[in-house]
């Protein structure tokens, strides 16, 4: 959501000493996990029509609502 949604733009180069959140991603899709990114929050941003790494999808506000109700645990953001 909001400006994360460019976390899952692939290639970026992230300067010495920061996290390097596709990396991160990654290992969360490996892991069997999902990552989607809002579609609204990126259209705002002018990059919709980006490529995500792969295993990432754009989403919208729906599916966070419906996954928010399935969920067992108490996620804040």
């Amino acid at each position: 959501m909001a400006d994360a949604v460019s976390c899952a733009v692939p290639n970026q180069n992230t300067p010495q000493g920061y996290y390097n959140i596709e990396r991160m991603l990654k290992s969360v899709l490996g892991k069997g996990g999902k990552v989607k990114a809002c579609g609204t929050c990126a259209e705002a941003r002018g990059i919709r029509n980006l490529q995500l790494i792969e295993g990432a999808e754009m989403s919208n506000m729906a599916e966070l609502a419906q996954w928010t109700v399935e969920a067992d645990k108490v996620f804040t953001f």
